[in-house]
C-alpha cells in the first residue's frame, strides 16, 4: 500500500510504494572490477603533477610526489570561486584506483573522515560559514573520476537545505528516526523510516555533537569505520552499486540543538519526471525490509 511519508529530520517528502515481488537481487549490480592503477588517472600514484599542489597528505614522500597514503588537493574544476566565495577540495582515499571507502582498512577509513574534518576546521577557522563533505562513488552518483575520493565545499553562507534541517531538528525526531536499525554500538546505523531511495542508510555516533568539525578523534575514527562497514553491507546486499555519502552538520555559528550524521544513498533508481515535477521522492522498498536485508549482509 502506498504511503506519503515525511522525514522528520530533513522535511523531505517520500512516496513509499513497495512492490511485494521486489527483492534485493532486483537491484544487484555486477560490474567488472577496477584495476589497481590507471596510467592516465590524475589521482593515481606517479601522476601527482596532474593535480593542483596538495594541501595535506598522509604517508611518506615529498609533497606532490609518490609515497603518500592519502592526499588532499584543491579541486581543479571547483564549484565555488569568482562569484561564489569559498573553497573546493578533494580527499583522495588511497593511491589504489580500485579502493573505495568499503575497500579500505579500518585505519584508512578512519583517516578519510579525519582528513575531511581537519580541512573543514581550516576553512571554518578562516571565516567560511558551512562545509559540505560528500562522496560521489560511481558515474550514476555524479563521479567524473572513478578513482575513489571525497570532496568538501566550504561556503560563506549556510545553504537553504542545511538551514531547514537546523530549524526542524529535535532530539525526539532524531530518536524516532532510528527505528529500522542495521547495526548498533557507539555508532548506530539505520534505514530512515522515510528513506528517499531504496536502501538509504543513516548513521551517527552516540557521542556526536552538533558540528562535524568539532568531533573528537575517537568519534571521527569510529564513524569513518562505520561508514566502511555500511558500504560493505551495501555491496554484499546489492553488488557494486553507485552511492553518495553525505555528512550533515551544523554551521560555524550554530550553538543550539543538533546532531551531525551521515547519509549513505545508493543510486539504484532514477530520478524521473514525477520526482522532478513534484519534489517528492519515490521509494519502492520499505525501509524495514531494506534494514533486514542489510543486517543479513553484515
Amino acid at each position: 500500500m502506498q504511503q506519503l511519508l515525511v522525514d522528520e529530520l530533513t522535511g523531505d517528502r517520500v512516496v513509499l510504494a513497495p512492490a511485494r515481488a521486489l527483492r534485493p537481487d532486483t537491484f544487484r549490480v555486477r560490474a567488472d572490477p577496477l584495476p589497481a592503477r590507471v596510467a592516465t588517472c590524475p589521482f593515481c600514484a606517479a601522476n601527482e603533477h596532474e593535480t593542483p599542489p596538495e594541501v595535506a597528505r598522509l604517508g611518506g614522500g615529498e609533497p606532490d610526489s609518490p609515497g603518500w597514503s592519502l592526499r588532499v588537493v584543491p579541486n581543479k574544476y571547483p564549484i565555488v570561486g569568482d562569484g561564489v566565495a569559498g573553497a573546493h577540495e578533494v580527499v583522495i582515499f588511497s593511491p589504489a584506483h580500485d579502493a573505495d571507502w568499503g575497500a579500505l582498512t579500518d585505519d584508512a577509513a578512519a583517516d578519510v573522515l579525519l582528513a575531511a574534518r581537519d580541512r573543514a576546521r581550516v576553512h571554518l577557522a578562516h571565516g567560511c560559514e558551512y562545509v559540505q563533505v560528500f562522496v560521489n562513488q560511481g558515474k550514476p552518483a555524479g563521479a567524473s573520476i572513478e578513482h575513489p575520493h571525497a570532496q568538501l565545499v566550504a561556503l560563506d553562507a549556510v545553504p537553504p537545505r542545511a538551514q531547514a534541517r537546523l530549524e526542524r531538528f529535535s532530539e525526539r525526531a532524531f530518536t524516532n528516526d532510528r527505528v529500522h536499525t542495521v547495526t548498533e554500538g557507539d555508532v548506530v546505523t539505520w534505514c530512515p523510516p522515510a528513506s528517499p531511495t531504496p536502501f538509504t542508510m543513516r548513521l551517527a555516533h552516540e557521542r556526536g555533537g552538533a558540528r562535524f568539525d568539532e568531533a573528537g578523534d575517537d568519534v571521527t575514527r569510529g564513524t569513518g569505520r562505520a561508514i566502511r562497514a555500511a558500504i560493505n553491507a551495501l555491496h554484499a546486499a546489492l553488488g557494486a552499486v553507485a552511492y553518495n555519502v553525505l555528512v550533515e552538520t551544523a554551521p560555524r555559528h550554530h550553538h543550539g540543538e543538533f546532531r551531525w550524521w551521515v547519509d549513505i544513498v545508493p543510486r539504484v533508481t532514477v530520478t524521473a519526471g514525477f520526482e522532478l515535477s513534484t519534489g517528492l521522492s519515490v521509494n519502492i522498498v520499505a525501509p524495514a525490509d531494506a534494514a533486514s536485508a542489510l543486517r543479513s549482509a553484515t
